[in-house]
């Protein structure tokens, strides 16, 4: 009997009855919150799990000793291309790979390349991790890539990727990375499908984790209310259900279903015209056209072709 699953599921009822021996699971962000518990997660069931972070030291007082981990700084391009190096030269394969860390609303500023903190990040860095190493990636593997519903905040802007011309809002930042996140989801899984590789995108739920130590209080607590258009709360979720959706498409939802798809609450979403609402994806989001778009201008600010 197939199991049904919500907004309320969490991680143990994803993982319930699961042996994960044999799978290799590459998590990015693991030193605290969602990345931690996913790492902890998929550890305990048997999976080899390979972490990165910042801070090992961090990461090392946050998981169990089986953790593999790897620092990365997704700020920094060059950190990125020494961590998938020394992936590369190990030649161990994955048969998931959680794009977990991020950054959220932050002040105005510039990773170590030049580029808005949100998209260099969140968007960027990740663009050049899985792409480096999507030659060791398994039959069947699967990528899951963290977005969020603030992906509702704007699209990207394809003429001003980095707020060269805009003036700079931190709601619109960390928009424009979240939808160049489900952007990249799409494109992805559109050139890796035929090999069997899938990419989805999942908005976790909002989870108040040290992703938040930038926003508002009384904005964070705004996000407790129940929405007028209707759904539930953005706040809050405990870390395991926070888990559970990107564990559910990288583990066990079938792969037509999550591939290429916008998913949350642990199901694949359909395209919303609103942003009165907090479910659902934008139309902006899952654009084919404009995600190719996006892929070739993020191979030319890399300077890297895939």
């Amino acid at each position: 009997m197939t199991k049904t699953f919500d907004a309320e599921t969490t991680a143990e009822d994803v993982l319930d009855g699961m042996d994960l021996s044999g799978k290799r699971v590459l998590v990015t962000g693991v030193s605290a919150g969602l990345g931690a518990e996913t790492a902890r997660q998929l550890a305990a069931r048997g999976a080899g799990v390979v972490g990165t972070a910042r801070s090992l030291d961090k990461a090392k007082s946050a998981l169990p000793d089986s953790v593999e981990l790897v620092e990365l700084d997704l700020a920094s391009l060059a950190s990125v291309r020494a961590c998938t190096d020394k992936l590369l030269a190990d030649g161990k394969r994955f048969d998931l790979v959680i794009a977990n860390a991020g950054v959220m609303h932050v002040p105005k500023g510039q990773t170590a390349d030049g580029f808005e903190t949100h998209f260099g990040t969140n968007f960027l860095g990740h663009f050049l991790l899985i792409n480096r190493i999507a030659g060791l990636l398994n039959p069947g593997a699967r990528i899951v890539n963290l977005t969020s519903w603030g992906h509702n905040y704007s699209d990207v802007d394809l003429d001003d990727l980095n707020f060269e011309n805009a003036p700079y809002e931190e709601h619109a930042a960390y928009g424009r990375s979240k939808t160049a996140n489900i952007l990249f989801t799409v494109e992805f899984d559109r050139r890796y499908r035929d090999k069997g590789i899938r990419a989805t995108a999942v908005h976790p739920g909002g989870i108040p984790t040290e992703l938040y130590r930038h926003m508002d209080p009384e904005f964070v607590k705004s996000l407790t209310a129940v929405p007028e258009g209707g759904g539930a709360p953005i706040l809050p979720k405990s870390e395991s259900q926070g888990v559970a959706t990107q564990l559910w498409a990288g583990l066990v939802a079938p792969a037509d279903e999550v591939g290429g798809r916008y998913c949350e609450d642990c199901h694949a979403s359909e395209v919303v015209s609103s942003d009165d609402v907090f479910f659902g994806v934008r139309d902006y989001a899952v654009d084919p056209q404009r995600a190719g778009i996006l892929w070739s201008k993020a191979e030319q600010l890399v300077g890297e072709r895939f």
